[in-house]
């Protein structure tokens, strides 16, 4: 009998003992690492592909690669190492998972699937704010985490807010401290480049304020030529399919955008043929190889992928050609297409695919290599 009574206290003893390990390893939890600065700085070496990665970056004031997984948003730096390098700051959370990123100067804003906004000061790690939101997707990051990144639902950028659409309603918070400011009825949203405005298709509004704004034409709204997060888009199509430049308060009629796979860049409107013309006036800068892909704007260039994989960077007053190189690091070949992509005021980071990729990104043979982020000084 008393034996019976000691196995039965000992098993008691090891199930209480899985459950309290259990407990504190899958416990909710967060984690925040950081390091002091200063940041090993860039070596702003002449145009040129920097390095390859594993993982897309989100390219943050010049100065960190920001990185996504699951559960996880971290940091490294200088932006044009050659690859990965150790963490410089690390923020985990269980068992919540990553929805998006977006970056407004130095701060880096995550948003995560129980709503919680987690704003964070690139340079240090240093957690600046926090704010409750509305519940995330889970993870689409897949392998790159370029989904995260670069295009994340619901989740955008204008001027001195930070956007979050969920259930139909658009939420603005207050980019330098996290406080709700305005809401709206907006199922999906979009922000233009200069002057700050949310475009929804119920209309467009002040970013910092909320109020509408009038001088719109009429929607359903198509954006062109926007940055990474559908953020500071450069023009935009109305209802009846006009083009418009959106770099002003007021949108300036853009006739070459009427061509509905035209895209435009720091002015200048490319066609898939090829053809670059001045957005406003329609006149003709250059002839590019059809098939030329406007990647976006950089210190005023725009900045183009010909079909070969060769980098432009061009004036888009006279069409002449700034820099231009083979976007390949070391031995790598051209045979790849693009995914998703950011371009900064200096540096430009290209997800690269197989031609020949299978629809799952999860399947082996999506990406073109081990290693398939490009990052470029331009």
């Amino acid at each position: 009998m008393s034996r019976v009574l000691l196995r039965s206290l000992f098993a008691l003893a090891v199930v209480a003992a899985a459950v309290l390990i259990g407990w504190r390893v899958l416990k909710p939890a967060e984690v925040l690492a950081t390091v002091r600065p200063p940041l090993a700085p860039a070596r702003m070496d002449g145009p040129g592909a920097t390095g390859q990665l594993a993982t897309a970056p989100l390219i943050v004031a010049g100065q960190v690669r920001v990185y996504a997984s699951k559960r996880q948003v971290r940091a490294d730096a200088p932006v044009d190492a050659k690859t990965v390098y150790t963490a410089v700051w690390s923020f985990r959370r269980w068992p919540e998972q990553l929805s998006g990123v977006v970056a407004s100067g130095a701060t880096v804003v995550s948003r995560w699937s129980d709503g919680d906004l987690v704003a964070i000061d690139g340079a240090t790690g240093r957690i600046v704010w926090r704010a409750a939101g509305p519940p995330g997707p889970g993870f689409e990051g897949h392998r790159t985490g370029s989904a995260t990144v670069w295009a994340p639902a619901g989740l955008r950028v204008a001027g001195p807010s930070v956007l979050v659409t969920a259930g139909g309603q658009l939420f603005a918070y207050a980019m330098s401290t996290g406080t709700p400011i305005w809401s709206a009825t907006c199922a999906q949203a979009f922000t233009t480049a200069a002057a700050a405005q949310v475009v929804c298709p119920s209309g467009v509004f002040d970013a910092a304020t909320g109020a509408p704004v009038a001088s719109f034409p009429p929607g359903p709204y198509t954006p062109v030529g926007c940055d990474v997060a559908s953020s500071s888009c450069a023009g935009l199509r109305d209802g009846a399919g006009h083009g418009w430049l959106t770099t002003s308060p007021a949108p300036v009629r853009a006739t070459p955008l009427d061509r509905p796979d035209a895209d435009v860049a720091a002015g200048l409107v490319v066609d898939p043929d090829g053809h670059a013309v001045d957005a406003v006036t329609g006149a003709a800068r250059h002839d590019y190889p059809a098939g030329t892909q406007v990647l976006g704007a950089s210190s005023g260039r725009a900045v183009l992928l010909t079909p070969d994989r060769t980098l432009l960077a061009v004036d888009p007053r006279t069409g002449v050609t700034i820099a231009s190189f083979p976007l390949v690091h070391k031995r790598e070949g051209t045979d790849w297409d693009p995914g998703r992509w950011q371009v900064t005021e200096r540096y430009v980071a290209v997800e690269r695919l197989r031609p020949d990729r299978p629809d799952d990104p999860d399947t082996p043979g999506y990406y073109f290599s081990a290693d398939p982020v490009v990052v470029a000084a331009i």
